[in-house]
């Protein structure tokens, strides 16, 4: 229901339909560098005395071949798509978790790139969006990095338990392993990072792999006097039909778009307009009872360290009220957009980091319905 609401029957069609043959595109560095959108012919059009029985058959032939594409297309990223998906997180229209795949996210993406430039947006990719956005960035989309002894080293935690009261337990609520730590840090899906990199033994210092080329995640806090950064995030939109947060500057620009996981049924997300109260880089998180989350048991208070493993992630941007609400990351950056939160507004932790650091005290938060 929601993800047919948020952009009624947008669809974009760019591995499969948007460049032949994409299927079979080897999943290499050059090939996502070197990738292109070209437009194939009209769909359902017949070809120079086709008879209409032929064109037909043609079509059903056609769609049975471009279901065995699409399907194929599924089990493995495509290139043009991940290069796609750089650009646009570079551009500031963030698709999430870079994973070579269609989806909700990318779709949102595109659609708020497209209106931005005033350009009209058909459902799909164009010959004049993959313009405007090929002209963003000449960069390389994926790049080459070696591991040092500190990502090898971490620490990590042997595993994070799935209840709350036991991560209550841990003294840090570390990454797992290098992969998870490397693939948040350059904004991929694990998969995408396991597909690009095969071979990788991530554990050993001096490794070489390949990784999305955007500004890598950072960690740590950052001093109040330091903040806001430019630009200044003096709006902050949530829009909780197309799952998005929207940030706008001083002049009422848009900054940047990011996808979001904004309530459920059982704990929807405010309404009305809020104000950002303050920000908390590496939070702790603390449970209370009051919330009645499912699956937890608890009938006293308790405190979960800090980690991007915490239930909210690297950040917690505060909203005025008494009800506990917040912008805040997650630990499983894949799920944004398309799982429900506890009434809060999640981002993945390179989205939150991001909007935390460009964010006044005092910004507007607009809930939209």
């Amino acid at each position: 229901m929601r993800s047919a609401a948020r952009l009624g029957a947008v669809l974009v069609v760019m591995g499969c339909a948007g460049t032949a043959g994409a299927a079979e595109t080897p999943l290499t560095a050059e090939a996502i560098n070197q990738a292109q959108f070209a437009a194939g012919p009209a769909e359902g059009a017949a070809e120079p005395g086709q008879s209409a029985s032929d064109k037909a058959e043609a079509g059903h032939e056609a769609a049975k071949e471009t279901g065995r594409e699409k399907a194929a297309a599924e089990k493995r990223p495509d290139p043009l798509t991940i290069r796609t998906q750089v650009l646009l997180d570079r551009a500031g229209f963030s698709p999430g978790a870079i994973d070579g795949r269609e989806g909700d996210n990318l779709r949102g993406a595109l659609a708020g790139f497209a209106k931005a430039k005033g350009q009209a947006f058909s459902g799909r990719l164009d010959a004049a969006v993959w313009q405007a956005l090929a002209g963003t960035s000449t960069d390389p989309a994926v790049q080459r990095y070696t591991l040092t002894e500190e990502d090898a080293a971490g620490p990590y935690a042997k595993a994070i338990p799935p209840k709350m009261e036991e991560q209550a337990d841990l003294k840090a609520l570390s990454y797992t392993s290098p992969a998870e730590m490397l693939a948040e840090r350059f904004h991929m899906s694990r998969g995408l990072l396991e597909a690009l990199n095969p071979d990788a033994v991530l554990t050993k210092a001096g490794t070489v792999i390949t990784v999305a080329a955007v500004p890598p995640m950072e960690t740590g806090r950052i001093p109040g006097k330091e903040l806001p950064e430019a630009p200044k995030v003096k709006r902050i939109e949530v829009d909780k039909q197309a799952l998005q947060v929207r940030a706008y500057g001083e002049d009422g620009a848009l900054i940047h778009l990011y996808p979001a996981s904004i309530g459920s049924e059982e704990k929807p997300a405010p309404s009305g307009t809020l104000t950002v109260e303050g920000v908390a880089f590496d939070p702790t998180y603390t449970y209370n009872p009051k919330y009645e989350f499912k699956g937890v048991e608890a009938k006293r208070k308790f405190t979960i360290k800090p980690g991007p493993n915490n239930p909210v992630g690297l950040v917690w941007i505060d909203l005025s009220g008494n009800d506990g609400y917040g912008i805040h990351g997650t630990p499983e950056p894949e799920k944004v957009g398309k799982t429900e939160s506890h009434g809060c507004i999640r981002l993945t932790n390179w989205d939150a980091r991001d909007l935390a650091k460009h964010v006044e005290r005092g910004a507007k938060v607009d809930f939209g319905k």
